[in-house]
């Protein structure tokens, strides 16, 4: 192994190590990310005891494998904007003009293109087209002509697409794909297919439902999204609320909630003879018998309006109004007259009671996930579909059945102190009994904050007094006296609480024990001043827990306050023993990273990414994290490696990788001569963005430290978004939940045709049904084969910190994950202006950029440690 210079192995163990990093030269990295490409499968994995699995994955034959399809171009004189009157109007063209069109039936793609099987007679034609629809502002129907102008653009072969599926070439043909896809998708069967809708709370139902994921030679099933229940608009207000009943003024926290959750809904206005629909902008500040407005230059309320107008006598003056229209000429319609259209997908943020709910409605065993999949595939009868038919298409209605492989789990390592040494879990599960932690961490300055209104003072001291006594049980050094009295709280004081605390403890705590408060939402709060304002590592413990005084809830408390106090509880015996290829051999580091961006409805706030990387070769499983916001649903990290102009030091070198890179070497002594990179969060639309961008970014990190420090780069996204599952074929192949074991994995069939890719699930089910890890290599210096980077996988799922449980993906990535998710409690609040226009594109790069600049630093006292968990 080579060695940095003499200054930097000097500097490794004093403060001068950054400065010097920071102060060494740079040379050009050698490698070139022009020609980057993800690597080919270098066979497929042999461990693991044998078996078969079915995916809900159903194979698409095509009849006409060198033929080509033909794409037209289409336009709608005038205009159309709605999508599903658009679609209307080409059908009619295709039932009025079947002669012109030769007899061909188009699949059309709702906007400006159309596909058929073969050419059609002509290059390029118009039609004219005859629809009835209702008048503007009356009842009564009219016919409206629209000229439709079909030109041929392009002929799309499907050579490319067979040579791509037998793995012959890597790149995907995606016209042909696309055409496949619009195909499907505009097939009828498919745009009625069946779903089953389920209650989630608060005016929100559940669509299960079958639909196509674009991809080119299986088809999957099974989804669920969130949609408004049509109802009207005062009941869903009073449901949203969970109001007793209507017969009082909202007050103006529930007037805003009202409003976020109606804006931008379309609803349809049934006090009109004919029908209307209009998009909700706001809510009114008045209610509807305050609300007033000049009629016939007289004085009326909304409520005096409607009866004088309408005849109609409000039930719910007392609540606000509906606004359509824009600001400067804003219209008020009761909400009592207005019913939410049907259909309205639900885009914001669900609430932990919704989300509760939501995954009530939609679990299912495997069994019955399977069937009622099979059953949709079957409805939708694909063998009897003209559009399918058309374009040569045979679709299965059987879920593919695949080859696969159950890998052996790892045996674990704990403190030889304890009874038993180590231990081979079981179906993915084990327990802390007569086992202590391989790393038991010292804990001398601690005491407790309880903001419940539900424990007094005795319960909260006897909940601390059994939860040290776990944590010295479990191999911690624990001092049993907090080193400042306990305390509680008012819960409307938090940040008062926090700092009386820290102060008293003259600002020298390890770690402070906080019960939440009985009602939720202020978890954030705690860990963002604990965190960022005054470097206090923290234990939030819910109430109701922490009043069971249970042995299991404190085990695991136990487990996460071992490693926030700088603790490792197991470690893999392969890695101890330095038996485990491609990562024990030689210095290596894992690094994880996510970005999580803004939840649904937030248009302006930061996407903050977050980086975590191993510090304990050669266990790998003590990770320092670091966060950075960036702009808004930017999903390439911006920070892993950069360059600034400094007016004093000239070029200084900085970055999340370089950064880690030096902490490993702080902590190991050594250099790592090979990283291995699991990026969670990336879509397969964006790997090659990813792969030029970051991975050059780590070239550039190391280059920056030494010149010539080149080392082994292999770089793996890890996918948990994405449809396909899998069922077991022979029952007594499964855990308890009916789910397949855990350590089964798939490299065959369902996979890239030529790329090194698989699928892993590495945990054993709870509830529902399973929902296996994609991992696809982008890039492999290192030379992985199939078996060891499954088995590598599998092992490292075994070492999460907070459970005795293997998890669904490495942890790394879940270490990432965690800590991205808490950076964004740092940044609430900070969001961009509520209009979401600027007088320029400027302005808002501009104004995005600072905030994403605006993420508080997490105090040096806190982030060497795994505060995350």
């Amino acid at each position: 192994m080579g060695v940095l210079s003499e200054e930097i192995w000097k500097a490794a163990s004093v403060d001068g190590l950054n400065k010097a990093m920071t102060e060494l030269s740079v040379k050009p990295t050698p490698r070139s990310s022009k020609s980057l490409n993800p690597p080919r499968r270098p066979g497929f994995g042999r461990v693991g005891t044998k078996c078969n699995v079915r995916a809900n994955h159903f194979v698409v034959q095509l009849a006409y494998e060198n033929s080509d399809f033909h794409h037209y171009d289409v336009s709608i004189t005038p205009e159309v904007t709605a999508k599903n009157f658009s679609r209307e109007i080409l059908n009619k063209l295709v039932k009025d003009h079947k002669a012109f069109l030769g007899g061909r039936i188009p699949a059309y793609d709702g906007n400006k293109s159309i596909y058929t099987a073969g050419p059609l007679p002509f290059t390029t034609k118009e039609f004219i087209v005859e629809m009835q629809r209702e008048k503007r502002g009356s009842s009564e129907m009219e016919v409206a002509k629209f000229k439709v102008a079909i030109k041929l653009a392009a002929k799309v072969g499907l050579y490319n697409l067979q040579e791509y599926l037998r793995g012959r070439t890597s790149e995907a043909p995606q016209d042909a794909i696309q055409v496949l896809d619009i195909v499907m998708r505009a097939s009828k069967p498919l745009n009625e297919a069946p779903c089953r809708w389920c209650r989630v709370l608060e005016g929100l139902l559940s669509k299960h439902s079958a639909h196509p994921n674009g991809s080119f030679s299986e088809h999957r099933y099974g989804s669920a999204r969130p949609f408004y229940e049509s109802m009207m608009v005062h009941y869903f207000v009073q449901v949203y609320l969970n109001l007793r009943d209507l017969n009082r003024p909202l007050n103006d926290a529930n007037r805003v909630k009202v409003k976020r959750a109606l804006k931008g809904l379309t609803v349809e206005l049934t006090h009109l003879s004919y029908k209307k629909r209009s998009k909700v902008t706001g809510v009114s500040s008045e209610p509807a018998n305050q609300l007033m407005f000049t009629y016939d230059k007289v004085q009326l309320s909304v409520s005096q309006y409607f009866k004088t107008k309408y005849g109609i006598q409000l039930q719910h003056p007392f609540l606000p109004c509906i606004q359509t229209g824009p600001s400067s000429r804003p219209n008020y319609v009761p909400m009592e007259v207005c019913k939410i259209a049907h259909g309205q997908k639900y885009a914001k943020k669900l609430n932990e009671r919704q989300v509760t709910a939501l995954l009530k409605a939609t679990c299912q065993r495997p069994e019955l996930r399977e069937e009622s999949i099979k059953k949709m595939v079957k409805d939708n009868r694909y063998t009897e579909n003209q559009m399918t038919k058309e374009f040569g298409m045979n679709i299965s209605e059987m879920c593919t059945t695949i080859d696969a492989r159950v890998l052996p789990p790892p045996m674990l390592k704990y403190h030889d102190s304890g009874r038993e040494k180590q231990v081979a879990p079981s179906v993915g599960q084990w327990n802390m009994i007569d086992k202590k932690m391989i790393n038991g961490a010292s804990v001398n300055r601690w005491t407790c904050l309880s903001f419940s209104n539900k424990m007094d003072l005795n319960a909260v001291d006897l909940f601390c007094t059994s939860l040290v006594a776990m944590c010295a049980s479990k191999g911690m050094t624990f001092t049993q006296k907090p080193c400042i009295p306990i305390h509680v709280a008012n819960p409307n004081q938090i940040q008062k609480a926090l700092l009386q605390v820290w102060t008293e403890a003259k600002q020298q705590l390890q770690l402070l024990i906080i019960i939440l408060p009985d009602s939720s939402g202020s978890y954030g709060t705690i860990k963002r001043i604990c965190e960022t304002e005054l470097g206090i590592v923290s234990q939030c413990c819910q109430p109701r827990q922490a009043a069971k005084n249970n042995n299991q809830y404190m085990e695991n408390v136990a487990l996460k306050i071992n490693v926030k106090a700088g603790g490792r509880n197991t470690v893999l015996i392969d890695a101890v023993q330095r038996n485990i290829p491609l990562l024990t051999d030689r210095p290596t580091i894992i690094f994880g990273a996510d970005v999580t961006h803004p939840p649904p409805g937030e248009d302006s706030s930061a996407s903050i990414a977050a980086v975590v990387a191993s510090m304990d070769w050669p266990e790998v499983t003590k990770y320092k994290g670091l966060v950075s916001a960036q702009a808004h649903r930017e999903e390439i990290i911006q920070d892993l490696y950069k360059v600034v102009d400094d007016p004093v030091k000239g070029k200084v070198h900085s970055g999340m990788i370089r950064e880690l890179l030096i902490s490993f070497l702080r902590n190991t002594r050594q250099k790592p001569d090979r990283i291995i990179f699991f990026r969670d969060g990336v879509s397969e639309g964006q790997f090659s963005q990813v792969l030029l961008h970051e991975v050059n970014a780590i070239w550039q990190a190391c280059a920056s430290l030494e010149e010539g420090y080149l080392p082994r780069v292999t770089f793996v996204v890890v996918q948990k978004r994405h449809h396909t599952r899998l069922f077991p074929v022979d029952n007594r192949m499964t855990d308890k939940s009916g789910n397949i074991l855990p350590g089964t994995v798939v490299d065959t069939n369902i996979c890239h045709p030529s790329e090194f890719d698989f699928y892993l699930c590495s945990h054993a089910g709870i509830q529902g049904t399973s929902r296996p890890s994609h991992y696809h290599v982008l890039y492999d210096e290192n030379n992985f084969t199939a078996d060891l980077l499954q088995l590598l996988a599998n092992s490292l799922c075994y070492t999460f910190a907070r459970c005795t449980r293997s998890v669904s993906i490495v942890p790394p990535a879940y270490y990432a994950h965690l800590l991205a998710f808490r950076a964004r409690y740092y940044v609430e609040g900070l969001t961009l202006s509520d209009s979401g226009s600027t007088s320029g594109g400027k302005d808002l790069t501009a104004e995005r950029q600072a905030l994403a600049q605006a993420l508080p630093k997490i105090k040096d006292s806190v982030k060497d440690v795994m505060f995350y968990c």
